[in-house]
């Protein structure tokens, strides 16, 4: 993928999610029991990002620990749980198609250029740790820095109660508009 896109897709990644969420709202159709399945799918992925979010000090060190020690890609992997959880909770088929096609034109060429830097910036070390954790899909065995310790104040540092309240706006709408079916 030429730099030039994932540069691009890097900085239009948050007003493309707000304009596919705004479609969102059109064509969601939530009844309760896909309402309950994807929220708590959303919500899995809304607590991998506060976990990860808590051990993430951006441009300052290489994140190894927590998530970190599973997957190289954790806030990411917790945005497609989150929108994939959505998805399934609007019940929509169109939703989850959208969402996928999103998540790989847009995430999947930031998430390479990410790992660019971190190349560039952590040398070695990098090269290390992308050897033995892997890019996307976590693995589940347990890691050597599964258990370093995350930190409250980094979580808001990270401001990641912003997806936090995200996700309850999100819920709640797909209650509202369940309740008016």
């Amino acid at each position: 993928m030429p730099n030039g896109y994932a540069a691009w897709a890097a900085r239009w990644r948050v007003p493309l999610g707000f304009a596919l969420g705004l479609a969102y709202l059109v064509f969601a159709q939530p009844t309760p029991a896909l309402l309950g399945a994807g929220a708590v799918v959303a919500l899995l992925g809304l607590l991998l990002r506060a976990w990860s979010a808590a051990h993430l000090m951006k441009n300052q060190q290489l994140a190894t620990t927590g998530p970190y020690a599973h997957t190289r890609n954790p806030l990411y992997l917790g945005s497609a749980l989150m929108g994939l959880g959505f998805a399934v909770a609007g019940g929509s088929w169109i939703l989850g198609v959208a969402f996928v096609a999103f998540f790989l034109a847009v995430y999947w060429p930031v998430i390479r250029r990410e790992e660019q830097f971190l190349r560039r910036e952590f040398g070695e070390k990098y090269e290390r740790y992308a050897a033995s954790v892997p890019l996307f899909l976590p693995r589940l065995r347990r890691a050597a820095n599964c258990d370093g310790k995350g930190s409250w104040g980094q979580y808001r540092r990270n401001r990641e109660y912003e997806a936090a309240l995200g996700y309850l706006a999100g819920l709640l709408f797909l209650v509202f508009k369940a309740r008016l079916r």
